[in-house]
Parts: C-alpha cells; structure tokens; sequence
C-alpha cells in the first residue's frame, strides 16, 4: 500500500468532562475525517467501550489506546492545562509517537514561546496549530448575517452554522499539521527501539503478566515498523 493511500489513527487527547467538550470533541473528529477523506481516523476516548470501572481499568485503557494510535491529537484549551491530556502528550513523547497540538482559546497562560507552560514545548516531531476560536467565529458571523435580530439567528440555527464553519476549518488546519508531522523523521534511534517500546510495556504500571505485556508492545512496535513510524 502506497503511503499516501494509507489510513492513520489518530489518539484524541483532550478533555471529556462536560456537553460542551464531548460536542466540540465529536465535532472536530468527524471535521478531521472529512476534511482529510478519510485518512485521519480520530479515536476519541469518551467514545471507548469501558473495559472496566475503576480509575486504573479507564487510565489502563486509554495508555493503550493512546501506544497503538499512529499520531495524536492533543487539545491545550484553557487558562490552565488539562492535566490528564498534558501526561498523555508526554507518553506519545516518549514512544517517538508524531504528535499535533492544538489550542483555540485566546487566553494566554504559561512563559514559553507559545501559550502554554514552557515545559510542554520544544519537543521534536510536534506541530503546534494556534487558531483565534472566538476572533474567527466573530468573523464569520460578520461576513454571513451582520444584522440578524436574535430570533432569526436562533431560529434559523445560525450560531451552530457558524460554529461548525469554524470547526471545519480549524479541521483542515488539523490535517495539514498531520501531513507535515508525518514527514518528520523519526528521533527514537533504531538500535533504542526495542529496549524503549520494553520499558515503556512496564514503566505505567499496566495490569497484566510482564510476559504478555512485554509481547503486546512487541506488536505495537511492529505494526510502527511496517508503517514507517519508526
């Protein structure tokens, strides 16, 4: 299979506490798919099957989850990261896993070159795509219907036009960060490659036999191998 026919999954990191996140999530994911046609495939954690009910069962499924996915989706919204999607950043880092991430709030926070704590920049194979969510909103609502009174605008479901114009366009911003983070090499040096994907099948703590955890990322790693990952 050539590389540009190939599918890629995508891990979508990023929080899934209320309506709102779940909506903007579920929006953006089905934006990127179509958008890309179909070659970026977004799974999105509050979409899983729960395999078990404890906090560990739904960590324990999300870090495995997040190592099989080919590329990650990391949303930096808010005054103060999302700690969860902040460690899950770290973990693709760790595996050498290309990674975008994305930030439409306006809000500035952290005292590095982007808007976020320093401590989460630089990392290679990592493409940042900044949009202005309000500022472009604001624009679109202004050059489609500057003098709707409100009835028509609600009746009429302007706002949520407006809002999904901006997703799908925030969308497309999103599959070309993946396309260029798809060309960066890898940094995880080949002769590394085992010893990293042996420690990394241990270092989280996952339930299950060293053994069999040890040949579950055996396979993750392979599957990277065969599609140039790394």
């Amino acid at each position: 299979m050539s590389k540009q026919k190939r599918s890629y999954t995508v891990y979508f990191g990023s929080e899934l506490f209320s309506a709102k996140h779940l909506i903007g999530n579920a929006y953006l994911a089905e934006a990127i798919y179509e958008k890309s046609h179909g070659k970026y495939l977004c799974m999105l954690p509050q979409d899983f099957e729960p395999r078990g009910k404890t906090a560990r069962a739904i960590r324990d499924q999300d870090i495995r989850a997040l190592l099989n996915c080919d590329l990650g989706l990391f949303i930096y919204d808010g005054t103060g990261l999302d700690a969860g999607t902040v460690i899950e950043f770290m973990l693709a880092k760790f595996a050498d896993i290309p990674a975008v991430i994305l930030r439409s709030d306006i809000r500035e926070g952290g005292g590095g070159p982007e808007p976020w704590n320093l401590m989460s920049s630089f990392y290679p194979r990592t493409v940042s795509v900044l949009v202005n969510g309000l500022g472009g909103y604001k624009t679109i609502m202004k050059r489609r219907h500057r003098r709707l009174d409100e009835v028509i605008r609600l009746a009429g479901q302007h706002s949520s036009a407006d809002a999904q114009t901006l997703c799908e366009q925030t969308a497309l911003q999103c599959v070309r960060a993946f396309d260029r983070v798809l060309r960066l090499e890898p940094v995880m040096p080949k002769h590394l490659r085992e010893e990293v994907y042996n420690w990394l099948a241990l270092m989280p703590g996952l339930r299950g036999k060293e053994k069999m955890l040890r040949k579950e990322f055996e396979r993750i790693l392979e599957t990277k191998v065969k599609k140039d990952l790394l």
